[in-house]
């Protein structure tokens, strides 16, 4: 089992990692399975349980349908099935936690039981949130609730044998932060202690010995995060007492989420640091923005009349349909269009699968597809040295944009070196 294998590594020492990439965008998806059919290296793939569940989620897709697109496209491409690990993030009542506990939970055990039964292996169970008329539940509550999704998880994975989990949650809720961040908690040897401790508890409760076995690693909160416009860089010395604590158990590493923007090194150090997993996401539809943003603007250039508008078109879209950015963009008109554009927490992600949008893409990547695109426009934009690019087209230029992210966590995870 290829996540077990880095496990014992990392914890002998060896600094190694796997990035986690959370994203269900298929320009993602595809950059990334290309970057690992190249490399030959393992690739984890997450959805949220926000993103995608037995209701189709804010993407309209289920856990089978994922799961089947993304194999699909992997074995079009040549990946060996074993290199794929298809991984569901914050599974747990966060997407109904505006209803009762027992209505929130019943429909959570169901969403875990659709994805493991659609061959995600790599389960995070999250029942750490408040539902309706509830105050923050206690260590013990979130633990026992956890147990209740673990046994949903044993009884429908097809091959116990091939699922880990992951449990904790001292990170923003899915969905990232709605505020600047003023100053982050690195969380506590104590809450580490208590997290894991309560959890053993409880799944021994539940007879669920065999299930601790598979529990590979821990969310916790290292002192990495984004709001906005900031990002928040790893500090080893600030996460020393935590780092240690992790000692006392052998088999299990920490999960790092929101790990999106940070310097490399300090990738490498978490890494280091007995990080098993580093999460990713909005960086990756950030590099995916930057492109096509750029690739407007060369068919601008181009195109004068007959270009496709993307760019008005995506904040037209955003304007019309405000519900995913409204919450978390504040100020001016000018302040809230400034961040629309821009935010490190890219709400426009959300936009891409939209059909107005879609069709505006499609219409730009056609147009780019119909001309060669002279080397000296796409110098101008992109800043690639023009006498080493050969034939790039639209696609192409996506591709690379996004596997620049992909390939440096890569290397900070201890791949290519």
């Amino acid at each position: 089992m290829i996540i077990r294998d880095i496990l014992n590594k990392n914890k002998s020492g060896v600094a190694i990692g796997l990035p986690s990439f959370c994203s269900s965008n298929m320009f993602v998806i595809d950059a990334a399975l290309d970057y690992v059919l190249q490399k030959d290296v393992p690739i984890v793939i997450e959805a949220t349980c926000n993103q995608i569940n037995q209701f189709g989620g804010y993407t309209g897709i289920l856990p089978k349908d994922f799961s089947k697109k993304v194999r699909s496209i992997a074995t079009e491409k040549g990946i060996e099935h074993s290199k794929l690990i298809l991984g569901g993030d914050h599974l747990g009542p966060n997407p109904w936690k505006h209803l009762s506990a027992s209505k929130a939970m019943k429909n959570a055990q169901v969403m875990v039981k659709d994805y493991v039964q659609a061959g995600f292996t790599k389960i995070h169970l999250d029942a750490s949130m408040a539902c309706k008329g509830e105050n923050t539940p206690s260590f013990e509550e979130v633990a026992r609730r956890t147990s209740e999704l673990c046994m949903v998880a044993e009884k429908y994975a097809p091959d116990l044998d091939s699922i880990c989990y992951v449990i904790g949650t001292e990170v923003p809720i899915p969905g990232g932060e709605t505020e600047t961040i003023d100053t982050l908690q690195v969380t506590s040897p104590d809450r580490l202690d208590r997290t894991i401790e309560t959890h053993i508890q409880a799944f021994k409760e539940k007879n669920l010995q065999a299930a601790l076995s598979r529990i590979v690693s821990v969310v916790v909160q290292p002192g990495v995060d984004f709001s906005h416009t900031a990002v928040t860089q790893y500090s080893k010395s600030s996460a020393k007492k935590l780092v240690d604590q992790l000692s006392k158990y052998k088999d299990i590493a920490f999960e790092a989420h929101s790990t999106d923007y940070q310097q490399t090194t300090g990738l490498a150090n978490l890494v280091a640091d007995h990080h098993l997993f580093l999460k990713v996401g909005p960086e990756l539809t950030f590099a995916l923005r930057e492109a096509l943003f750029l690739l407007a603007k060369i068919e601008d250039e181009l195109f004068k009349d007959k270009a496709s508008n993307l760019i008005q078109v995506v904040f037209k879209t955003m304007d019309n349909n405000p519900k995913d950015w409204i919450n978390y963009y504040h100020g001016s008109i000018d302040e809230q269009q400034f961040l629309k554009h821009y935010s490190y927490s890219d709400r426009i992600r959300y936009y891409w699968d939209h059909p107005d949008v879609n069709s505006a893409i499609n219409k730009m990547i056609k147009n780019l597809d119909n001309v060669d695109i002279p080397e000296f426009v796409i110098s101008q934009f992109f800043g690639i040295a023009t006498n080493e690019q050969n034939n790039e087209t639209a696609r192409s230029l996506i591709k690379s944009r996004i596997q620049y992210v992909v390939d440096r966590y890569y290397n900070a995870c201890g791949f290519d070196r």
